[in-house]
């Protein structure tokens, strides 16, 4: 059983959505007698051993290039869960359980970095910095610098902690003015409108990954393996939007 033949029944998985059980071995895995627990097996444990994540950050550090930071974009997705356990709660204003992520998204409107699963019942700027450090060391650990860079944001991140976190790492924050902060004119804090329309690079990413069946409703209990398949998603999108030019540019 070959490692291409594992990651290729895995990424059905993601696609699809389909029940582990339901996985079609026979048509991914040569090896006979070989059953969707030995797929299931391999993807727990790449999930566990931070191998998916590694794989991404390699991807990132070898075509970063290919990355538009000129301005980049903070935002939160909620995913609805069906089974509970690590980072799933009751989120009020949806009216069920989820998960909530937060992602950068670059001018392209790719995905490059995420936070970790977050409880769906917490706000946007619950444990905020921690969240966004964590993103700040993916970009770090590929060799990317977010110094310097436009931040766009909408007005749910309009906190005065996190726009000092932001000042101290030297990037420009353009975040919308959150009415319960002040009126406009009360503000202090510079806001361009027109960069502030690139935040339309949110949408377009955000559906791309709902083309993945298996990011639609989140089935897995542990936050790890959550994790693995949204970078997963990630990792699919940017190769398939840059496949050509990698194979014209680059040599293997």
């Amino acid at each position: 059983m070959e490692i291409l033949e594992i990651v290729q029944a895995i990424f059905h998985r993601l696609k699809t959505g389909c029940q582990w059980r339901e996985l079609p071995v026979k048509q991914y895995i040569s090896r006979p007698k070989t059953t969707w627990n030995a797929v299931y097996y391999h993807f727990h444990k790449w999930c566990g051993d931070g191998s998916w994540e590694r794989a991404w950050t390699n991807i990132l550090q070898k075509y970063r290039r290919l990355v538009d930071m000129s301005c980049v974009n903070l935002d939160g997705s909620h995913t609805r869960a069906f089974r509970g356990r690590e980072a799933v709660g009751y989120q009020g204003r949806k009216r069920y359980k989820s998960t909530n992520m937060l992602f950068i998204i670059d001018n392209q409107g790719m995905i490059p970095f995420c936070s970790d699963p977050i409880a769906g019942q917490h706000h946007d700027v619950y444990e905020l910095e921690k969240h966004w450090q964590q993103m700040v060391q993916r970009a770090e650990q590929a060799d990317m610098d977010l110094a310097y860079l436009f931040l766009n944001a909408d007005s749910a991140f309009d906190h005065l902690t996190f726009r000092r976190l932001l000042e101290e790492q030297d990037l420009e924050a353009n975040i919308a003015f959150n009415k319960r902060n002040g009126t406009v004119s009360d503000r202090e804090e510079y806001f361009d409108e027109m960069l502030y329309k690139r935040r339309a690079a949110c949408e377009h990413p955000f559906a791309w990954m709902d083309a993945f069946k298996g990011l639609l409703i989140r089935y897995e209990t542990s936050a790890s393996n959550w994790l693995s398949m949204n970078i997963m998603g990630m990792m699919h999108l940017f190769l398939r939007r840059f496949t050509k030019h990698i194979i014209k540019n680059y040599q293997f």
